[in-house]
């Protein structure tokens, strides 16, 4: 089973200029960071809850992700690990992962995705709750995305958090912009 994002009608595949991001850190324990993604905000919105979309893009590099539970419905529970390609000894969960559960808050239908989230971790400067809001718009053809982060722990690094999330939002991109620049044929 993979990605099965809604058809793009013939034609309809946007075309845009080179990816844009910015990242803008307003406070301590924030990242907040745009990005404008070459495809449909229904394309777009279905990869944020499709556990294995999800799986695919949500990772930074280095790093592998396994969906254990992804419930999208408001109150529905999410639950994520992320395991290290290369032994680190860093992970917030096991000398090699990070883990983290959380619920969904607020789902808006190809406008919105809201979870709070928490490292399942014993050190406290790892604990507490995050807040992940992803909103999407229409803006050249495509969509533009905005992902706030707030609640960082005090021992995520705002810098490292802000180039992971770089890097997932470069893997979704390419995730949608594939499937919406060779959509499935279907037979007769």
């Amino acid at each position: 089973m993979g990605f099965d994002p809604p058809l793009a009608s013939p034609g309809s595949a946007p075309v845009m200029h080179r990816p844009h991001l910015h990242v803008d850190s307003g406070t301590v324990t924030t990242t907040r960071l745009r990005r404008l993604i070459a495809a449909p905000r229904a394309v777009v919105y279905r990869a944020l809850l499709d556990p294995h979309a999800v799986a695919a893009w949500k990772v930074p590099q280095g790093m592998t992700c396994e969906v254990h539970e992804l419930d999208a419905r408001v109150g529905g529970a999410i639950h994520v690990t992320l395991r290290y390609e290369q032994p680190t000894g860093t992970g917030k969960t096991t000398a090699h992962s990070d883990s983290y559960r959380g619920r969904f808050t607020e789902l808006v239908p190809d406008e919105r995705v809201v979870e709070v989230d928490e490292f399942e971790t014993d050190d406290p400067a790892m604990r507490g709750a995050m807040t992940i809001a992803i909103t999407l718009a229409d803006a050249d053809g495509g969509t533009e995305l905005l992902a706030v982060h707030e609640g960082l722990p005090p021992g995520v690094s705002t810098a490292d958090n802000e180039t992971g999330w770089r890097m997932a939002l470069d893997r979704l991109a390419a995730l949608v912009e594939t499937v919406v620049s060779h959509p499935p044929s279907i037979a007769p």
